[in-house]
């Protein structure tokens, strides 16, 4: 009976992963490749991108000659599959998942996919774009793996792959640099409890030797590419932006007068009011004002921040894209350190605005109604976990739910300090809320049989 039923779920994984293989590529024949605005900076390996999936890109790019973009779509659809078909096999065998259950994990899964291209207004099938998200989603999906095993099994080669994952993943998008200290916060909550004090140090340790290890990857690869020795920019006039969104007039005068710094927020200033990029023309309501930032963001970063800083440093001569980037991005950190303390109160509250939508974006569409159920299943998610953990002091999938939650929180914090909480990047966290939501309210109706 024993090889019978090993046989029956082998034949049944089989047929799921063909199952997904033929639903991504399915999706490719039908779609083809996407290339967008952000694709070329990819192909090119542009100093504003991470490393990862240029090098990806690189990689087909050597081998498949002018049809390379086609073989990274298949590669990334196949990723895809895998790693959900990895994921949904591991959860149900930890949790004793049915069939029928099984299948609303992987659907669950391939929710953000058929979101983005059918619902959202980018209408964009990740997996077959040159966008790093088509890499970064897989990757995420491994690292949600090698985490649940960490967190289940407390097997070190877990813990040891779960942050190398995270690594990878930061070295793909720079928002997802939030995986690592994700790691350390379970890591460190796992000892606590049980009671390794003396080991606290070990996590942070690791943390701080990846960060290095990351910062001097990035370093070399731009010299590589650029013959600079240098980190990413961009990442400074990217938070400047909804730092002088938040500015008035008179917070220029923490600059002495004259000051470059004084002369670029003149300028700033001036534009932004011109078309009005600036928190005043933001309306009264909560809705308005979110939408307003989000709207302008783009237009005040690219045409008041960026073409002022590019204009100043290429006229000063002999200076070339890396340097003028790299010193862009120095006076916008200049900028930010003497501005944020002037308008912190308006920043905070546009800053709160947009982690507002990026909460909601997480788990459902932005809209009046749509809002308020977010907010509702936000309150049950939590509710049931916690009283999963009363009544059974133990409870998997609780902490299913506290890594959804977990991540979702850091995600939108960390995305909403430089950029708008767009769909692509929250999506992320979209599959594994309502996964572990899933687990609880199966968890409990289990919990209310065995009562009964």
């Amino acid at each position: 009976m024993e090889i019978i039923e090993l046989v029956k779920n082998k034949k049944k994984s089989f047929c799921i992963l063909i199952g997904l293989l033929i639903f991504f590529l399915g999706m490719l024949a039908a779609y083809g490749v996407g290339v967008y605005n952000d694709s070329d900076q990819y192909i090119t390996m542009h100093i504003h991108r991470e490393p990862l999936y240029p090098l990806f890109l690189a990689f087909f790019r050597a081998f498949g000659g002018e049809g390379y973009l086609t073989l990274v779509a298949v590669a990334q659809n196949i990723l895809a599959a895998i790693s959900i078909y990895i994921l949904s096999e591991y959860l149900t065998k930890h949790f004793n998942l049915h069939l029928w259950e099984e299948l609303v994990v992987i659907a669950l899964q391939l929710m953000p996919h058929l979101i983005t291209k059918y619902v959202s207004a980018l209408s964009i099938f990740l997996e077959n774009s040159v966008m790093s998200e088509a890499l970064c989603i897989p990757l995420f999906q491994f690292f949600l793996y090698f985490l649940m095993r960490m967190i289940f099994e407390h097997k070190k080669r877990d813990v040891i792959l779960a942050l190398v994952l995270a690594f990878l993943l930061s070295m793909t998008r720079g928002q997802m640099m939030i995986t690592i200290l994700m790691w350390m916060v379970i890591v460190l909550f796992q000892m606590m409890i049980n009671r390794k004090y003396r080991q606290l140090f070990l996590p942070i340790v690791a943390v701080i030797a990846v960060f290095g290890l990351r910062s001097l990857s990035v370093h070399v690869y731009n010299y590589a590419v650029t013959g600079y020795f240098m980190g990413n920019t961009y990442g400074q006039v990217n938070t400047l932006t909804n730092v002088i969104y938040a500015c008035d007039e008179e917070d220029g005068s923490v600059f002495e007068e004259g000051s470059p710094e004084r002369q670029f927020f003149d300028r700033f200033y001036a534009e932004a009011d011109e078309i009005t990029a600036n928190y005043k023309y933001g309306g009264d309501s909560f809705t308005a004002r979110v939408q307003h930032l989000e709207e302008y963001h783009d237009m005040l970063k690219f045409q008041v921040l960026e073409a002022n800083l590019s204009a100043y440093y290429f006229g000063l001569g002999q200076i070339d894209y890396y340097e003028q980037s790299s010193m862009s991005d120095e006076m916008a950190g200049i900028m930010i350190r003497g501005l944020l303390p002037e308008c912190f109160g308006q920043w905070l509250y546009d800053y709160m605005l947009l982690c507002i939508y990026g909460f909601v974006r997480s788990i459902a569409i932005v809209h009046p109604l749509v809002n308020w159920v977010a907010l509702l299943l936000y309150i049950i998610a939590v509710g049931l976990a916690l009283w999963q953990l009363y009544r059974r002091k133990h409870s998997d999938a609780a902490w299913t739910m506290g890594v959804a939650l977990l991540f979702i929180a850091a995600n939108v914090c960390a995305t909403s300090l430089t950029i708008m909480c767009l769909s692509r990047y929250m999506i992320y966290g979209f599959s594994i809320f309502y996964i572990a939501l899933f687990l609880l309210f199966r968890e409990w109706t289990q919990n209310r049989k065995e009562i009964q």
